[in-house]
C-alpha cells in the first residue's frame, strides 16, 4: 500500500486580456495573478479564458510548471482551457480535447444556440508515487439564455467520462460552470461526482467565486472542483488574495487540497 499524500488542485478563471478592462487590464494584474498561484502552490491547476500569451507569461513567472492546451477554436488564437502541472511531481500519460456540442470531436463546434465554442481539455496523470488520476478542465456558456445549453454541456461531459475513464479511476473535474450550486447542471454532475466545497473537512473563504474586480462578498458559486475515487478533500478555499483594491481576476480561484489514500 502506498503512503498517504496530498494532491493540491486549483481552478482559476484568469479573465481574458480585454483592453477595455481599464485599471484591470492584463498588464496591470498579471504579476498579482502569478503571485496568487505561487502562494497557493498547486500541483496542478486549470485555467479558463486564458489566451496563449497569458499562458506564456504564467509559465515564465512560474517555471516549476509545464502546461498544455488548445484554444476553443482548435488553434492558439482564442481562450484556452490550459492545464498546468508541476515538473517532476506529475507526469501526463495522455491528454486531449473535446467540444461541448453535438459533435464533440469537431474543433470549434457549437450547438444549442450558444454564442461561442465551449470545450474540455483533459489529461491522465501519473504522480511520482505511482498513483494516477484524470483531470477534466472546462468553461460553460455564460449567457442567461444558455441555461439549457449548460445542461447539455454537462451531459456531454458525463458521457465522455463514462466512455473514456475507467469506473474505478480517480477523477477531478474543474472549471467555471456559470451555474450555481443549486442548478440542474450541478445536480447532474454530482450524481457521479462529489463537490469538494460540500465535503471538505475545512472550508475557507467566501461562498461566491466572483470577485467582480471589487472583492465582492456575495454572489453565486460558479467555479467548482468536483471529484470521485480515492480522494479526500481536506481543504476547499475560495482564494481572496489581493493587494489593496487590485484583484488578479474578476473570479476568485478555488484551491483544494486532497488527501490521497
Amino acid at each position: 500500500m502506498l503512503p498517504a499524500q496530498s494532491l493540491r488542485v486549483m481552478t482559476f478563471n484568469v479573465r481574458y486580456p480585454n483592453p477595455e478592462d481599464g485599471a484591470n487590464v492584463w498588464e496591470n494584474r498579471r504579476e498579482l495573478l502569478a503571485d496568487t498561484i505561487r502562494r497557493s502552490d498547486p500541483d496542478v491547476f486549470g485555467t479558463q479564458e486564458m489566451f496563449f500569451s497569458q499562458g506564456a507569461y504564467i509559465a515564465e513567472q512560474l517555471p516549476q510548471y509545464e502546461w498544455f492546451g488548445v484554444s476553443r477554436r482548435g488553434n492558439h488564437e482564442d481562450e484556452h482551457m490550459g492545464v498546468f502541472y508541476k515538473r517532476g511531481k506529475l507526469f501526463p500519460l495522455e491528454s486531449g480535447n473535446f467540444w461541448l456540442s453535438e459533435t464533440p470531436s469537431v474543433a470549434g463546434s457549437m450547438s444549442w444556440d450558444v454564442s461561442l465554442p465551449r470545450m474540455v481539455t483533459w489529461a491522465r496523470f501519473r504522480e511520482a508515487s505511482g498513483r494516477e488520476f484524470w483531470l477534466y478542465n472546462t468553461h460553460f456558456p455564460h449567457r442567461q439564455e444558455d441555461a439549457a445549453a449548460r445542461f447539455e454541456c454537462a451531459k456531454v461531459i458525463a458521457a465522455d467520462i463514462a466512455k473514456r475513464v475507467p469506473a474505478d479511476a480517480d477523477l477531478i473535474l474543474i472549471g467555471d460552470f456559470n451555474s450555481s450550486a443549486d442548478s440542474d447542471v450541478h445536480e447532474l454532475l454530482t450524481k457521479k461526482l462529489e463537490d469538494s466545497r460540500a465535503t471538505a473537512k475545512q472550508k475557507l473563504g467566501l461562498e461566491t467565486t466572483s470577485s467582480r474586480w471589487v472583492g465582492a462578498k456575495e454572489g453565486r458559486r460558479i467555479d467548482w472542483v468536483l471529484y470521485r475515487g480515492g480522494l479526500q478533500p481536506l481543504l476547499n478555499e475560495t482564494v481572496e488574495f489581493h493587494r489593496g483594491a487590485s484583484y488578479p481576476s474578476d473570479h476568485y480561484p478555488v484551491f483544494v487540497e486532497f488527501l490521497r489514500d
